[in-house]
């Protein structure tokens, strides 16, 4: 059984809900608007019927001047009956405050000063509202002036006000009613409307407190077309990239600790063997030396592959501290790199110049990677072409060149085809290529230069004038 506790507990918890709040500010303006529109009708509606019933006492009181005038005395042929009939009271004020009556017709009013004013100046006319003093009904009462020959009057009628008030009630209950069902209606659709609203909020706040509970990373996947929507595509964007973050961190994780058990064993391999022979004396002469020799270059791998690991796992899109740079310049310094690194080879150079925004530390770094894969699969004497014209570079070798089944996946970290698993390497150098080259709008690409070795296509965009201006001031 549902306790009348949780009913109130639910009801707070709603009235305090953006939705409780959006059908409260709906429904007090609505209130608000019904209230200033119901009492505007009301009085309009009495102020109307007022003057309607004041010129009605006027029309009457200008027909029945007429006999009148002519005969005070018998009150212008005026009965009792026809007055009823007509539902008004009809009394004669002269100037000097005698008061004459239609007979059998009860005292229900009695003249005041306002009537008096009017005997007396002949001038204007006046209205107001009175208690009978019989009865106890309100009646309104209009005075007019009247000459005679036998002096100066008021022409006095009164009427009722219950038919008026009634009518007046009759709106004023009307007004009322629909003002209430006007707020009820208001306060539904403003839950209503506020739920639709606040929809892609639950939903939204659902996803993240699933996201905290959970820490599966799902998309909410359902859009309406406006702010809120867009909010929730702004989240469902953020948790495409923050799973695709984490899948690259799990790829990265597991394939570093692939890599880096292969040095790690070997090391401790040898560092086993050195530690027994302190003990034993039993490697034979000049393998010491050997195994101090294979450590070293181990140690070197193991270095450059943490190197690597490091570099590639920056996902920043923009660059840390870019700056304007001409792209050619930073190609003729690694070009200077990989001379040292190939002595025997040659370089065939073409360079134009390119300016571009970047850091030239991380693209130098991409670059030389390119030119000492080439280095590393260039036969001896060989030439290593380089040109840069446009927004393109591209570097080829004279080396056996790329197989097509190794094309689509010689970016991929720790890949390394057949060819390349006797050279040394980390197989992430060509990796760190693609992602800088992501990193600053430009694109890499693999494939093989007819009658030579592999050829890599680099396409970096130009930086507009008015952005290397920026820079400049």
């Amino acid at each position: 059984m549902i306790r009348i506790r949780d009913i109130v507990r639910r009801w707070r918890e709603r009235s305090h809900s953006l939705q409780g709040r959006l059908a409260r500010i709906t429904a007090t303006g609505v209130a608000l608007a019904v209230l200033v529109i119901g009492v505007g009708t009301y009085f309009t509606a009495q102020q109307s019927l007022y003057h309607q019933l004041d010129q009605e006492l006027v029309e009457v009181a200008s027909h029945a001047s007429g006999p009148i005038s002519t005969d005070v005395e018998g009150m212008g042929g005026l009965n009792a009956s026809a007055l009823q009939s007509a539902n008004v009271t009809l009394i004669l004020l002269r100037a000097d405050g005698t008061v004459r009556r239609v007979q059998s017709m009860p005292a229900t009013i009695t003249p005041g000063p306002e009537e008096l004013a009017i005997a007396r100046t002949q001038q204007g006319s006046s209205v107001r509202s009175v208690v009978g003093q019989d009865d106890g009904v309100l009646y309104r009462v209009v005075a007019v002036p009247l000459q005679t020959e036998s002096g100066n009057y008021a022409m006095v009628l009164a009427r009722p006000l219950d038919p008026t008030r009634t009518t007046l009630s009759e709106i004023r209950n009307v007004v009322t009613i629909m003002g209430v069902v006007l707020i009820a209606l208001a306060g539904l659709m403003g839950f209503y409307s506020g739920r639709q609203l606040t929809r892609p909020l639950k939903e939204l706040s659902g996803a993240v407190k699933r996201v905290t509970e959970t820490d599966e990373l799902i998309p909410i996947g359902a859009y309406t077309e406006d702010e809120l929507g867009e909010l929730s595509r702004s989240f469902d964007t953020m948790m495409h990239s923050l799973a695709s973050s984490r899948d690259r961190q799990r790829r990265l994780i597991a394939d570093a600790g692939h890599e880096l058990r292969t040095p790690l064993t070997s090391m401790r391999t040898n560092v086993e063997l050195l530690v027994a022979d302190e003990k034993t004396g039993m490697l034979p002469p000049g393998a010491r030396a050997e195994i101090l020799t294979d450590v070293a270059a181990q140690l070197g791998e193991f270095t450059s592959l943490v190197g690597d690991l490091v570099q590639l796992s920056r996902d920043d899109v923009v660059t840390p501290n870019p700056e304007p740079l001409n792209f050619a310049t930073v190609v003729a310094s690694a070009v200077e790199r990989a001379k040292r690194r190939g002595p025997s080879l040659g370089f065939d150079v073409e360079l134009e110049p390119l300016f571009i925004i970047g850091e030239p530390d991380t693209l130098e770094r991409a670059v030389t990677n390119l030119l000492d894969n080439a280095v590393k699969f260039s036969p001896e004497h060989g030439t290593i072409h380089v040109r840069l014209a446009g927004e393109e570079l591209r570097i080829w070798d004279e080396g056996p060149g790329v197989a097509e089944e190794d094309l689509d996946k010689i970016f991929d970290r720790f890949y390394r085809s057949n060819k390349a698993r006797n050279t040394p390497g980390t197989g992430l150098g060509l990796s760190i290529v693609a992602h800088t080259m992501n990193a600053h709008g430009g694109t890499v690409a693999a494939g093989n230069q007819p009658g030579a070795g592999a050829l890599f296509t680099v396409r970096l965009p130009a930086a507009p004038p008015e952005e290397l201006a920026e820079y400049d001031d």
